[in-house]
This record gives structure tokens, C-alpha cells and sequence, in this order.
């Protein structure tokens, strides 16, 4: 009987069990040194782990074991157990690191250090720098690889060019026209197509990978910003920093289909692995605002420390 009482409860407890855990956002906060974790499926904070003075960009890896960190004030990119929450190695870079990419496979992690005019490239298993390589846009702040590894693409803040990197060659290989000061930038699925927020251009701009030329200029709000690529591809979504606001841009038809206030100053964001909800760093809210895409609604506001940088969700 005691036998079968046991069965019965472990039965039990097996059906009540979700059958995988939700994915979880990380937002490094740069003034409070730390990166809040929150549970997707409840949008809930689980807890804070110290990431060194001010974290600024973040990636991880492809399975989630690892994220990895920018820390501004150290010049150092740290890599953090996303477990346990303890910093594994800091890997030296130069003055203020900033936007962070990890490429698809999990090779490699590619780091903006913006006094330097320079991208890092990191062998992400042995966790040493393999390449600096000097860019032509002044004030880097985002690096980009494209899906199948090939490219990395660089914004800065003092440019009107994207300048693309030969991930293979480690240098640069070219630079792409787009409006003053590109920001943020994502990928279309297959890669065929690249989107760059240019914040004093108040646009988006689409680019060809076949020919690296801008093919369309798509106008947003004041201050654009971040983007975000839906898996599928159907959308774009761009945050403008003035407006409070993203934008979701048809792909097919290079259109705003969609505009949702979100918190102040809405900075970089990520979609769920499903495309299901867009979380949005609000640097002057010390909040992410939680997009349903599909009704195109904001449905929470997560409080999280203070001058949210970014989001990355695994």
C-alpha cells in the first residue's frame, strides 16, 4: 500500500510539473552593477547577481550556460555561470566595452570597445582575445554577427556607415551607408537581410547582404534605437528613446504596422524564442515593458535596477 501511495503522488506531482522551464530574460542595469533575472512566464524577478560596476552589453551563449558582460567601468568583458550566478574569468578589452555578440554556433563572442574604435573577437571556450580589429566608425557600440558567422556588423555613434567585418579574415572588409549615428541592429532569419536603427535619422534602414547596400529607409520615431528581429521574420521592432515607444515594422512592405508606448527612454531589447513577447529596457523607467507581439499590446512593466541597458533571453 505504502508502495502504491508513493506511485500515486509521483504520478501526481509528474502532471502537475510543467514540461519545460520558461525561458529567462537577463537585463544588465548599469548603474546598480547588477543584472536582474526575470522568469518569462510570470514575468517576475527571480533574483540580482552582482555583475561587476556598470554592465552595459550582454550575450550568451547558445545554450544559456553563460553571459556574457560588459563592464564599462573595468574595461573588461566578464564571463558569468548564468547558474550560479559567479563570475567565471574577466577578459581585459580597453576603455568602455559596450554591445556585445555571441555568433550562432558558439564559437566566438564579439565585443564594441568604443575609445578604442575597435571590435574584439573572443574565442569563447578558452576565453582569450584572438583579434583587435580597428573600425572605421568612431564610438563603436554594437557588433553583430550574422546568422551563419560570416559577418559582424559595427554601429557607432559618430557614423553614417555600418562597417562590416570578415569574421574569417578578422578585419574590415567594407562599410554599408545608412543615416547618422546607427545604433541597433538584427538579422532576418536566413540572413539575407540586415535592420539598423539610426537614431538622428529617426529610420530604420534595410540591407541587402547580397550586394551590402541599404535597400529601403523606413522612418520611426525620435531617437531610434533598438532592435529586435521576430524569428519568423515578419516583423521588426525598433525602439524610439524620445517617443517611449516601439514600433513594429512589416517586413514584406518596410511599414510601421504597429506602435506601443512603453517606459522612458526605451533603450535595446529581445523577443522570447517563440516570438511570443518583446522585453524592452527602459533606462529612465528602471523598468522592462513586456510586448504581446501578437496583439501588439503592452501587458506588464517589470521593475528591475537602475538604467536597464539591454535584454538578452535564453
Amino acid at each position: 500500500m505504502n508502495n502504491l501511495r508513493l506511485l500515486s503522488r509521483l504520478v501526481v506531482a509528474l502532471l502537475a510539473a510543467p514540461a519545460f522551464a520558461a525561458p529567462l530574460a537577463y537585463v544588465p542595469n548599469e548603474k546598480s552593477g547588477s543584472i536582474s533575472v526575470i522568469d518569462t512566464a510570470s514575468d517576475t524577478v527571480l533574483r540580482q547577481i552582482p555583475a561587476g560596476k556598470r554592465p552595459r552589453g550582454i550575450a550568451a551563449d547558445p545554450r544559456g550556460a553563460r553571459l556574457y558582460v560588459t563592464d564599462a567601468a573595468a574595461g573588461a568583458l566578464l564571463v558569468i555561470d548564468a547558474a550560479s550566478g559567479a563570475v567565471t574569468r574577466s577578459i581585459a578589452l580597453g576603455k568602455s566595452p559596450e554591445g556585445v555578440g555571441a555568433s550562432a554556433d558558439g564559437r566566438y563572442v564579439a565585443v564594441a570597445v568604443e575609445e578604442g574604435n575597435s571590435v574584439a573577437l573572443i574565442d569563447a571556450l578558452e576565453g582569450r582575445v584572438l583579434a583587435d580589429i580597428p573600425v572605421r566608425g568612431k564610438n563603436p557600440e554594437h557588433a553583430v554577427f550574422s546568422p551563419d558567422g560570416r559577418w559582424l556588423l559595427v554601429s557607432a555613434e559618430e557614423a553614417e556607415q555600418v562597417d562590416v567585418i570578415d569574421v574569417a579574415a578578422r578585419r574590415q572588409s567594407g562599410s554599408i551607408a545608412v543615416g547618422l549615428r546607427p545604433r541597433g541592429m538584427g538579422f532576418s532569419p536566413d540572413g539575407a537581410r540586415a535592420y539598423v536603427a539610426c537614431e538622428l535619422a529617426n529610420a530604420v534602414y534595410v540591407i541587402d547582404m547580397a550586394t551590402l547596400a541599404a535597400v529601403a529607409r523606413v522612418p520611426a520615431g525620435r531617437n531610434a534605437n533598438g532592435i529586435a528581429v521576430h524569428p519568423d521574420g515578419s516583423r521588426v521592432y525598433v525602439s524610439n528613446g524620445i517617443d517611449a515607444s516601439v514600433m513594429a515594422i512589416d517586413t514584406a512592405s518596410n511599414t510601421v504596422v504597429a506602435t506601443i508606448a512603453v517606459g522612458k527612454r526605451p533603450w535595446n531589447m529581445a523577443l522570447t524564442p517563440d516570438g511570443a513577447k518583446l522585453y524592452v529596457a527602459n533606462g529612465r523607467s528602471d523598468s522592462v515593458s513586456v510586448i504581446d507581439t501578437a496583439a501588439a499590446a503592452r501587458r506588464a512593466d517589470v521593475a528591475v535596477g537602475e538604467l536597464p541597458w539591454g535584454v538578452v533571453i535564453r
